[in-house]
């Protein structure tokens, strides 16, 4: 997203995030929306769903997303300083490009998929320009506050959860309360349930049909969208920004930092998060369990995972950086911001009513080779078109936007 000179080791995990961002986001293109969350509103689950399932949450969910929020709070400053070594403002040109990056996600979101994120890293960057003076030590301190904040705002919000389910379980409860709690519950684990199969039956519809239905859900979907990811967000944009001051995110440290960087972030993520999964599926997927572990219990150890999966690229590479495959990453890390919107285009094409209808038609597990296939496009054409045109279509269209305006 940024332009040349490339710094390679940035355009390596930019690559890997979107390719890591596919693997998640494949079971919200084809599924309806809480199975993202819960695998079990899908339908029945067999063992490879439920494993599809597990290495989802340990390794992958959050993880590549929290990834991208780091870059892009790396791309901030990087775009700042070049602007002002140009004697431009800096923040003024960040904003602009904040703003168009908000104009494209909101299109994202209407005419392709509910699932955009662009639209939050714009707003929230807004923000994270405040921060931008400070040192690394600073931005860490602030970044883990925000951690803090996501952390008590969703912790609040499933508790709110539990005590709304242990009202409606008194004697005296009335019997709207009952009736209440069992559909929101319904709605969040119960394939059968109204909610989750007139989801089912507008996303097998026509293209204006899911238009409509997203219009309708702006209020929604956007605001909890918001609530749910916007300090995590921000926390990891102040992280990036303090690990590209401090040389790590631009492969400058020692192979063995990286690797000893790895190895422990790994160590202290990877056992709680194991632990998550078994009690969610000790549960039987229950709702509560299953929500609180997604959007709660799992962020405190999504950050050292985060890190611990770019010190793990970093380290290989440093080992491996002039194998062709680490090439061909870093060119769809060039192309990041067109291959997460072709990825819209094709899966949507694939999965939607307007499309080839495939929608709910397939359980987790079966939705693999399509992450496959994603990445062999991406790995492919990328090269190609960076060879060719050294920047991508949506790129190009990005930086074209955000000169509109400037001194």
């Amino acid at each position: 997203m940024t332009a040349a000179p490339r710094i390679p080791a940035l355009d390596v995990l930019r690559g890997c995030a979107v390719m890591g961002i596919l693997w998640m986001n494949i079971t919200a293109f084809a599924l309806p929306q809480t199975a993202y969350f819960n695998p079990a509103a899908a339908g029945p689950l067999s063992a490879g769903d439920t494993g599809f399932w597990a290495v989802s949450l340990i390794l992958v969910d959050g993880k590549m997303r929290g990834l991208f929020a780091l870059l892009f709070g790396a791309s901030m400053l990087l775009l700042i300083e070049r602007e002002e070594v140009a004697g431009r403002d800096g923040k003024r040109a960040q904003m602009r490009r904040a703003g168009w990056l908000f104009i494209i996600g909101t299109a994202h979101f209407l005419l392709l998929w509910w699932g955009d994120i662009l639209r939050v890293y714009a707003l929230v960057s807004l923000f994270a320009l405040l921060f931008v003076r400070l040192d690394p030590p600073s931005l860490v301190k602030r970044a883990f506050l925000c951690f803090l904040l996501q952390f008590l705002l969703v912790a609040a919000f499933i508790a709110a959860l539990y005590f709304w389910g242990h009202a409606a379980a008194l004697p005296d409860a009335s019997v709207a309360t009952r009736a209440d709690y069992a559909r929101f519950i319904a709605a969040l684990s119960d394939p059968a349930s109204p909610a989750i199969q007139s989801e089912i039956a507008t996303y097998r519809s026509s293209y204006g049909a899911i238009f409509h239905h997203k219009i309708a859900a702006i209020p929604v979907d956007w605001l909890w969208g918001f609530l749910f990811t916007g300090f995590e967000t921000l926390g990891f944009m102040l992280l990036g920004m303090a690990m590209l001051k401090g040389g790590f995110l631009t492969g400058q440290w020692d192979m063995a930092q990286y690797r000893s960087t790895a190895r422990h972030c790994f160590l202290i993520g990877l056992p709680p998060m194991a632990g998550l999964a078994f009690w969610v599926w000790w549960s039987g997927f229950a709702a509560l369990p299953t929500y609180g572990t997604a959007l709660a219990w799992s962020l405190p150890f999504r950050i050292p995972l985060t890190v611990g999966w770019a010190a793990l690229i970093l380290w290989l590479l440093a080992r491996h950086g002039s194998e062709a495959v680490v090439t061909r990453i870093a060119a769809v890390g060039r192309l990041t911001l067109s291959n997460y919107l072709a990825t819209s285009v094709i899966m949507t094409a694939i999965f939607y009513g307007w499309g080839l209808g495939l929608f709910a038609h397939m359980a987790p597990l079966m939705l693999l080779p399509f992450v496959l296939a994603g990445w062999f496009v991406m790995l492919l054409w990328s090269p190609w078109w960076a060879a060719h045109f050294g920047q991508g279509p949506l790129e190009r269209l990005w930086r074209i936007l955000a000169r509109i305006g400037r001194n």
